[in-house]
């Protein structure tokens, strides 16, 4: 029974892969900074009060898991502060980084240990983080933080192909969450086809920038 990680479960997107890979049989391990009713009665394994963002939490989250084997770890947790030029709130901008860019990496890094031969690793970023598809500008804090951790996808490429883990950056699509104002498809339909990508994913194609409907995105 394959276990799979996934931050920021406890509602959305991460909530949605929980219950499907829960669902099919694997088991999964829920990380969230804050539990609920939903995920409580979900029947997976909870680890809650763990912020991506900083040093305690990820220590909390690395005795929390142990030795326990992962063989695929979703870093999904993130934060969108919408913003504007001329005011833009630089201390919101760096908390966008730390939490969506820092974070996947710090997971990563902190549970390196538990991943072995087969593993995989997921960063749910964005096609907002993309150069060549910026046709709109805005969005300064969250399009910067996703760039990054696109570039944090790449170099965890090249450090883990040697163990024999691939890692993937995904865009979920415009998703009808809290995030998006409840605007574009369902949490449920994103999940379902980020999993299809996570399955798909071999040392072939690690650090390819997919859309979850299938398709490579530029850069």
């Amino acid at each position: 029974m394959p276990t799979i990680l996934i931050t920021g479960c406890n509602r959305g997107i991460g909530f949605e892969l929980a219950s499907q890979y829960h669902a099919r049989g694997d088991s999964v391990i829920g990380v969230c900074r804050a539990s609920n009713d939903s995920l409580d009665e979900l029947g997976i394994r909870v680890i809650d009060g763990i912020d991506v963002a900083g040093p305690e939490g990820i220590a909390a989250l690395r005795q929390a898991v142990g030795d326990e084997p992962i063989d695929v770890l979703i870093n999904n947790a993130g934060i969108l502060r919408r913003d504007r030029f001329g005011e833009l709130d630089y201390d919101e901008m760096t908390l966008q980084y730390r939490v969506n860019t820092l974070g996947p990496l710090r997971v990563t890094e902190a549970l390196a240990d538990n991943l072995r031969e087969g593993s995989k690793v997921a960063i749910v970023t964005s096609r907002v983080g993309s150069i060549d598809d910026n046709g709109s500008g805005g969005n300064w804090g969250y399009r910067v933080s996703k760039t990054a951790v696109n570039m944090v996808g790449m170099n965890l490429m090249h450090e883990l192909r040697p163990r024999g883990i691939a890692v993937a950056l995904l865009h979920p699509g415009l998703v009808a969450t809290e995030m998006t104002g409840n605007h574009g498809i369902s949490p449920a339909d994103s999940a379902h086809g980020l999993i299809e990508r996570i399955g798909e994913l071999t040392l072939d194609t690690s650090g390819g920038f997919w859309h979850a409907e299938g398709y490579r995105l530029p850069w």
